[in-house]
């Protein structure tokens, strides 16, 4: 069954403009052809086409669907986005696939980029959880500067990974199950010795993602896959 993003559903009946064009340009769905909608929120619905023209798609809900949690935690992911967005669009579709419930770009002292637009990754986002058939959009930050971003204050476990010799234990034996957990990850470059030093005074641990060099997207998906498969 077709699953179509509907953020609005429980007030309005009508799928988004992308989402209704999809529906009936693309897929040519009929009045009286079911389909699966989720609100972005915890809920599937069932629902059946009511109106489908080149300007509308409304429907009739059948039933609503909670879909309950597929983790014991929150997963934030805090990555130094690449120079090449392509890898960061990959790494937000199988990060979002695997399961997470935050991301946030971070402004770092030897990041590649800069400036990031989150609108082509919302979209991502969007289609990586009607994919994988999850009921729960990931919340999504533009660009954070690193200072700022440590001294929040974060409830749970907090990890920063890095390459610097200092001591660091590996993710996968300190993650505590059921606990709230964030892990920044860096450019390609890493966080500066400055930025580790202050990350640390702020709560982070340093920890390792195992005996391999990974680049940045590789390391934070590692990362999300090691605290979300603990937390299964």
């Amino acid at each position: 069954m077709h699953v179509f993003y509907t953020p609005d559903i429980d007030h309005n009946k009508a799928l988004p403009e992308e989402e209704a064009a999809h529906a009936v340009r693309v897929l040519r769905l009929q009045p009286g052809d079911e389909v699966m909608l989720t609100n972005g929120k915890g809920s599937f619905y069932r629902a059946e086409i009511s109106v489908a023209d080149k300007k509308h798609c409304l429907v009739n809900i059948l039933e609503k669907q909670p879909q309950a949690p597929l983790w014991k935690n929150h997963i934030h992911l805090a990555v130094a986005p690449t120079k090449n967005m392509d890898r960061m669009e990959w790494l937000a579709e199988k990060a979002t696939e695997i399961g997470l419930d935050e991301i946030t770009f971070l402004d770092c002292r030897y990041s590649e980029r800069k400036v990031i637009k989150t609108e082509r990754i919302e979209k991502i986002l969007v289609s990586a959880i009607k994919q994988s058939l999850k009921a729960r959009l990931p919340l999504l930050h533009g660009m954070t500067d690193f200072t700022q971003f440590v001294s929040q204050p974060f409830t749970g476990q907090k990890f920063i990974a890095h390459c610097y010799k200092n001591e660091r234990q590996e993710l996968k034996d300190i993650i505590q199950p059921g606990q709230d957990a964030i892990v920044l990850i860096g450019p390609e470059g890493d966080f500066s010795e400055e930025e580790v030093s202050l990350a640390l005074s702020k709560g982070f641990t340093p920890i390792s993602l195992g005996p391999s060099r990974l680049r940045t997207e590789t390391a934070a998906l590692v990362a999300v896959h090691t605290i979300n498969l603990l937390n299964y």
